[in-house]
């Protein structure tokens, strides 16, 4: 399989993808390539927004996007895909539309025959066996919280050391300790702001300038930079 796990679209003060476009273009190659774009995590903005904003930063890099709500059958789409683009937003919302088109299969098996995956934000939590380690509010009922299942950990994406100054609630890692607790099998891989995963079929590896920080119940949390050796997290 080919992965590529992307933390957070947006840098403060940069325009959308603009930090990961090379690592995009990198990874699809320079053959110009047509990305099928899963826009299903948007709420608050429509299809055809979203699917511009994203098709803006593709043309720069020389490839295209067209979404999966132009298709009058999506299964059909994504059977014949070159590669498939899933973005962010909201998570719930994501798995929900993507259940009631039942594409869980079908991506799973062209993902599983070669055909190359994006994700960013709520698009690399649905890579994971579920969407348990999102940060988002559950504004609809997908159903099972059972995802794509294309990597055997979690991600939580925007991961933070720190609450905000002022907040006296959990942190982001006793939320995460919260979850291992009750799932102590699972790796879950806190991928901080400007950083992403790349699956090239067995090697997995961290891009970006700042650490993996990986959770597992029983040990304490590691920290993990660009170069280390992550396939552990394979074998979960």
């Amino acid at each position: 399989m080919r992965l590529l796990l992307i933390s957070n679209s947006t840098n403060p003060g940069e325009a959308y993808l603009d930090y990961p476009k090379n690592n995009i273009r990198e990874f699809l190659g320079e053959k110009p390539v047509k990305v099928l774009f899963i826009p299903y995590a948007a709420v608050t903005f429509s299809y055809d927004v979203y699917e511009e904003k994203v098709a803006e930063r593709f043309r720069e890099i020389g490839h295209s996007i067209e979404s999966i709500h132009r298709f009058s059958d999506p299964i059909k789409a994504v059977s014949e895909a070159e590669s498939l683009a899933v973005g962010g937003g909201n998570t719930w919302k994501l798995l929900k539309t993507i259940r009631d088109n039942n594409l869980i299969e079908i991506i799973r098996r062209r993902v599983a025959g070669g055909m190359p995956y994006i994700g960013w934000s709520a698009g690399s939590n649905m890579a994971c066996p579920t969407i348990m380690t999102t940060n988002d509010m559950p504004v609809v009922e997908p159903g099972p919280f059972g995802a794509l299942s294309l990597i055997p950990f979690q991600i939580n994406p925007h991961y933070l050391d720190a609450n905000p100054e002022g907040h006296a609630g959990e942190t982001r890692e006793q939320r995460i300790q919260e979850f291992i607790e009750v799932n102590p099998h699972v790796y879950v891989a806190g991928l901080r702001e400007g950083t992403m995963l790349l699956l090239e079929g067995n090697n997995l590896s961290l891009i970006g300038p700042r650490n993996l920080r990986i959770f597992k119940k029983g040990s304490s949390p590691a920290e993990k930079q660009a170069g280390d050796d992550i396939s552990f997290l394979l074998n979960n």
